[in-house]
């Protein structure tokens, strides 16, 4: 299952986060995402009718782009996520039961982490990618330095201020991926202005290499 997230983010290394988004509202939010070049979105667990989006979402652009759940705290969760046809769980913690759960149904799976202790927790349980949250509160230097002691094939994603200025420094630092969340969506943006930021974002790592 890394190799089918890695095609989809030889297209867009961003990560769309969803949070305290409505059903009714998600497949706008998603089409003006994916126009944008997205190929990668997730809808917090702690959002109003979670699985619903998510299987909304998996209807729409489940054959196109790789959609899951953000928030995941539990294996219960892991398995209602599953069954909505998505492929992805992300989660804010390591939890060794939700990380085997994802592992074991073939799904990606980004726990997160914060210390070089979480990181090679995360390792030792399968993890091939690691999100790092908060991002915004340790900052690229602390992520470089991170990213120089662990396994070379780990891929490292920052969430938590990741924004059109902030981009390229995070990628400097060696990050693989970016989870964007307020500076994309938030509850009362409508999909025309989500659709504006998504392509500024688009543009910010376009030529990062």
């Amino acid at each position: 299952m890394p190799a089918v997230a890695d095609q989809y983010f030889s297209q867009n290394r961003l990560i769309a986060i969803l949070r305290g988004i409505k059903p009714d509202e998600v497949l706008a939010v998603g089409e003006a995402i994916f126009n944008a070049g997205w190929r990668c979105l997730e809808v917090p667990l702690n959002s109003p009718d979670p699985f619903e989006s998510i299987s909304r979402l998996v209807k729409r652009f489940g054959d196109t782009a790789l959609i899951g759940a953000g928030t995941v705290l539990t294996a219960e969760d892991v398995e209602k996520v599953h069954k909505t046809g998505a492929k992805l769980i992300v989660a804010p913690n390591t939890d060794a039961d939700v990380v085997k759960a994802a592992l074991a149904r073939d799904m990606v799976m980004m726990p997160g982490v914060y210390t070089a202790t979480e990181a090679f927790n995360a390792i030792k349980l399968g993890s091939k990618f690691l999100k790092i949250f908060p991002a915004d509160s340790c900052g690229p230097g602390y992520i470089r330095a991170l990213k120089s002691v662990l396994p070379a094939h780990i891929k490292v994603i920052p969430t938590g201020g990741i924004a059109v200025d902030t981009v390229a420094s995070f990628h400097a630092a060696g990050c693989y991926a970016f989870g964007v969340g307020s500076s994309l969506y938030k509850p009362g943006v409508s999909a025309d202005e989500v659709g504006k930021r998504a392509e500024a974002l688009t543009a910010a790592v376009k030529d990062l290499k």
